[in-house]
């Protein structure tokens, strides 16, 4: 299963790595990073038929998450099958915006790693 995961900041990439070692030693999960919502666009139009999950941050500067998603379900035919959203604001104007744009699934942050895992596996084929 090959994950995207858009998040500007940087250290979440070891944090999944970390995290999720012994999935992706397994071969269970691929992760790739993309730093804002414009390379995660650059980053999908170049591996689109790839990438099954992304997670993205809501607040980055730029593209926010919820800029991302609406692009991802209005560029692609195919839209990954599950885009979940993660904040460290966890308003109810946020998730509530996030799913009408169609997100699958909302997060806050810090991150609950074993929720995250678990969801992910209901999702592996």
């Amino acid at each position: 299963m090959q994950i995207l995961v858009v998040d500007d900041e940087t250290d979440v990439r070891d944090l999944f790595l970390q995290r999720f070692r012994r999935e992706i030693r397994n071969g269970e999960m691929s992760f790739s990073f993309a730093f804002s919502g414009e390379e995660a666009l650059t980053y999908l139009r170049a591996h689109q038929s790839e990438v099954l999950i992304i997670l993205s941050d809501i607040n980055m500067p730029g593209m926010s998450g919820l800029d991302l998603l609406s692009h991802v379900k209005e560029e692609f035919e195919m839209p990954p099958t599950t885009m979940m959203m993660i904040t460290a604001y966890g308003d109810n104007a946020s998730y509530q915006q996030a799913m009408s744009l169609g997100a699958n699934d909302f997060l806050t942050k810090p991150v609950d790693f074993a929720v995250l895992k678990e969801k992910l596996q209901h999702l592996l084929p």
